[in-house]
């Protein structure tokens, strides 16, 4: 790995982000370059334990493989990390509308920021269903004094101010158990973001989001599914079913272990079948000094294309129910490990009647990457690129940068650690001074010759002078 180790100032605004999911733990340090692109400067990645469907179900492992993640990119980056945004994701992810009204006193009264961010800051104590908190509260549109469909208030003169909102809320138990595991790794959360939410900020852009688009984030625990429409977020929901489902039916239908199925997906996996597909056969080595078994490719298309049409059959009832079917004119975006089975933008327009489908990858949001990141692109690192964008976003509007904290000494800090001993050596002769004088002073004994002789001297000074 190639060491992008830097010295790091109080200017430098530094963003951890911290993926955790079902299958793997990764982590991006980033910082902003010359050009106020973000730069990427360490990374980590490794397999997620202690994590099943997006919740964390055993704190202490995943604390480890949390750890392990950020050492490799602390390592790589040279930068201590203290805090961190980290993803939050789940079977359990629930949205509601709600709508708020507050009437202001004064006529005059020209609405600021400050008035939208009090009615978000009371929405925090409304009741929810037991068990269930908020993670994230998206407003949707404005009603200023009868004067419908605003998309941002600030700034007009109202007295009556209604609010829409989507409450995006979670698992507390879930939301609890991530705290304890990021903190037991020895990190502070800085804020929890939605998962399919971080993904979108790195692979569309705001074009998309004005015209319409449908990001569909196949982790390996879950699907996660967010709508945009007018530059808004209007729809969020989690299906529990994804690149894990997957291999366990190739594991279940091919008679192989875990590791074999996964393999089989990535190398092989599509999720179309074709006749030139019923003549190749794939070698699988035996078990334990078992016989090779050899698999049909056609069976093994037969296998992905069943589970695949089931989620995205699921995604469509979604775009469907929300009513914006017929809105998306930015399309679908696939993205997260599970995009990447072969022909399934093709299957996706295919099920959805023909909505355009791409796979997203964060290519235009990050600065030109070195060598050994190049494969950061990759749409299975969306969720921890899109953690560190909207870590500096949140950072710019609280102005809240962390403070830079130094793992090793820097150089003038090492010249003055070396000055230090000529500092004492100064010393030195002051104290050989102290001596010197008080030698000087030094009363005589009592009784000796000394003390005679001076005593006739003061008689004959003392007769002088009368």
């Amino acid at each position: 790995m190639q060491n992008n180790k830097k010295t790091f100032t109080q200017k430098d605004h530094i963003v951890v982000g911290i993926d955790v999911g079902t299958t793997k733990i990764a982590v991006f340090i980033a910082r902003k370059n010359e050009n106020d692109e973000i730069e990427i400067i360490g990374r980590g990645k490794t397999p997620s334990v202690g994590v099943e469907r997006g919740d964390v179900k055993n704190i202490t492992k995943t604390a480890d493989s949390i750890k392990k993640a950020v050492d490799q990119a602390e390592a790589q980056s040279g930068y201590k990390v203290t805090e961190a945004f980290v993803g939050i994701a789940g079977f359990n992810i629930r949205t509601q509308h709600h709508r708020v009204t507050k009437i202001i006193q004064d006529d005059n009264h020209i609405i600021t920021n400050e008035d939208i961010q009090s009615i978000i800051k009371e929405l925090y104590n409304i009741s929810l269903s037991p068990g269930d908190q908020i993670v994230d509260i998206v407003p949707q549109s404005y009603i200023i004094d009868g004067d419908s469909g605003v998309s941002d208030p600030v700034g007009r003169v109202g007295k009556s101010i209604e609010c829409n909102f989507n409450l995006i809320s979670a698992d507390v138990t879930n939301i609890k158990n991530i705290h304890r595991s990021v903190e037991m790794a020895g990190y502070k959360v800085k804020n929890l973001i939605l998962q399919p939410i971080a993904s979108a900020e790195a692979v569309i852009d705001e074009v998309d989001k004005t015209a319409g688009i449908c990001l569909v984030d196949i982790g390996g625990g879950t699907t996660d599914v967010a709508i945009y429409h007018e530059g808004v977020l209007r729809h969020t929901s989690v299906i529990q079913l994804a690149g894990n489902s997957i291999t366990n039916d190739i594991k279940e239908g091919c008679t192989i272990i875990t590791s074999q199925a996964e393999a089989l997906k990535q190398k092989y996996g599509d999720c179309i079948p074709s006749k030139q597909q019923e003549n190749d056969i794939i070698s699988i080595p035996g078990f334990k000094g078992r016989e090779s078994r050899e698999i049909k490719v056609s069976k093994l298309t037969e296998i992905i294309h069943e589970r695949t049409e089931m989620i995205l059959n699921q995604v469509l009832l979604d775009i469907k129910t929300t009513g914006f079917e017929k809105k998306l004119l930015g399309g679908i975006v696939l993205t997260g490990g599970g995009a990447m089975i072969k022909n399934l933008p093709q299957l996706t327009e295919y099920i959805t009647g023909g909505i355009a489908t791409r796979i997203g990858e964060s290519d235009s949001n990050i600065a030109k990457l070195p060598t050994d990141m190049a494969d950061i692109r990759h749409p299975m690192y969306a969720t921890g690129i899109g953690l560190v964008i909207k870590g500096f976003e949140y950072y710019e509007e609280n102005d809240d940068f962390p403070e830079i904290p130094v793992e090793e000494p820097q150089q003038p800090i090492m010249e003055e650690t070396q000055e230090t001993p000529e500092l004492e050596k100064k010393e030195e002769p002051k104290k050989e001074d102290k001596k010197e004088k008080k030698k000087k002073v030094k009363k005589p004994k009592e009784g000796g010759l000394a003390a005679k002789i001076n005593k006739i001297l003061r008689g004959i000074i003392s007769d002088g002078v009368e």
